[in-house]
């Protein structure tokens, strides 16, 4: 094995985009090689890829392995989250999209469609519990939360958290040791938390590959979507496509919530816009973008 069958050249920085596109519908532009470079030297030393010789071999394993698959769907897959990201969702969750619902004891099923490491489930969990309580609601809450990564989703589970409060605010409300162990205080201000079963019990993890032809979901399931900073990884064709799937299983007056860059493209007359990326569903009818 040298170094040169793991050096990407033009022809394999287009198979590497072609194979991973095929997969699992993320779209690397060519200035992201020097990027691409960094994960497939990280790939080839791990376990699962220690015995493949070259970069050719690996495409063609991508394609017939299923372990090799997913460690280089795992790779490929960007994962940037902390707890409370983006906030002013999670007042409006709080001030808005909860109200009714907990005032009518009403039974609430919330989509978190790319989860990472756990932090924005447990946060949209946290807003929920703290809102139950202040509306002094007996509604029953359910998050699936998914990510097509397996190794984030195993971190989510663990729900293990290292948090400086210097550089991650979070709300007024939340009184951090009623949904977080704190295992350690560190000299500097961070913290090391875990997650407490009081959230844990409201969260469902598992695996969803968004550019799936279909979602394992009933139209109109669910009262929320969060589906932030995860479209930008997808062509438009694929985001309107992944939008259309999302607006189908969320109910009309449901709620949908997207990242600061990203948006509903045309799609937008099923929608009324509240600002902040804060979409509301305004048509029963089912659509169908391709």
């Amino acid at each position: 094995m040298s170094e040169e069958d793991w050096k990407i050249n033009t022809k394999n920085l287009h198979q590497i985009q072609e194979v991973l596109y095929e997969v699992c519908g993320i779209h690397l532009t060519d200035t992201r090689q020097t990027m691409m470079q960094n994960r497939i030297n990280i790939l080839r030393k791990g376990s699962t890829c220690k015995s493949i010789t070259s970069i050719d071999e690996l495409l063609v394993l991508v394609k017939t392995n299923q372990q090799v698959r997913q460690t280089f769907i795992n790779s490929f897959t960007t994962n940037k989250t902390d707890l409370f990201r983006e906030s002013y969702h999670f007042s409006d969750m709080l001030n808005r999209t909860l109200l009714p619902l907990l005032r009518s004891n009403s039974n609430i099923k919330i989509f978190c469609s790319a989860s990472s490491s756990g932090e924005e489930p447990y946060s949209i969990a946290a807003t929920c519990l703290y809102a139950k309580s202040l509306y002094k609601s007996s509604s029953n809450i359910k998050i699936i939360a998914t990510d097509i990564d397996t190794h984030m989703l195993e971190l989510a589970r663990k729900g293990e958290y290292i948090l400086d409060p210097r550089l991650n605010k979070l709300p007024d409300w939340i009184n951090i040791e009623q949904y977080f162990d704190i295992t350690k205080k560190m000299s500097n201000g961070v913290l090391q938390l875990k997650v407490r079963n009081a959230l844990k019990n409201l969260v469902t993890f598992q695996q969803l590959n968004l550019f799936n032809k279909s979602y394992p979901f009933s139209s109109g399931e669910f009262d929320m979507i969060f589906c932030r900073n995860v479209l930008i990884y997808f062509k438009p064709k694929d985001q309107e496509s992944i939008l259309t799937k999302l607006h189908n299983v969320l109910k009309i007056g449901g709620t949908l919530y997207l990242g600061h860059s990203e948006d509903i493209l045309r799609l937008s007359p099923y929608f009324d816009r509240l600002g902040n990326k804060t979409f509301v569903k305004n048509s029963e009818s089912l659509i169908s973008i391709l």
